[in-house]
């Protein structure tokens, strides 16, 4: 019965305490600053063919929400976006042709801002 010990109780209980504290400062980097926010532009020709009608495509933050990439655009760009969707990327398994070897691409996270027309932002 040593699962249940209060030794493991006390570990869980400072987990969670960290966690709680991670939360907060991450609420005060918010408030300082969401440039950590947007990765950068995702320049594909998918997205060169939206950005056309007024959608950019951007490579953000995994623990980014809507919200927060709204503000960024602003902070960034000076733009309000009409509009925010948001995709996950899965990344892609790949083979070494020389060795052999396969490995992994990393997962990430893709967001569709929406400008209202007559809007735009450099991208270059």
């Amino acid at each position: 019965m040593a699962l249940f010990s209060k030794t493991t109780k006390k570990k869980v209980a400072t987990k969670t305490a960290t966690k709680v504290a991670v939360a907060k400062s991450a609420g005060a980097s918010v408030a300082e600053g969401l440039s950590w926010v947007l990765i950068g532009p995702r320049i594909t020709e998918k997205a060169t063919q939206v950005s056309e009608k007024g959608i950019y495509v951007f490579d953000v933050a995994t623990a980014a929400n809507k919200m927060q990439i709204a503000k960024a655009m602003f902070q960034v760009y000076k733009v309000h976006p009409v509009k925010v969707r948001v995709a996950q990327v899965r990344g892609k398994t790949v083979r070494n042709a020389r060795t052999g070897m396969t490995g992994k691409r990393v997962s990430g996270k893709k967001a569709y801002v929406y400008l209202k027309k007559g809007d735009t932002i450099s991208i270059m």
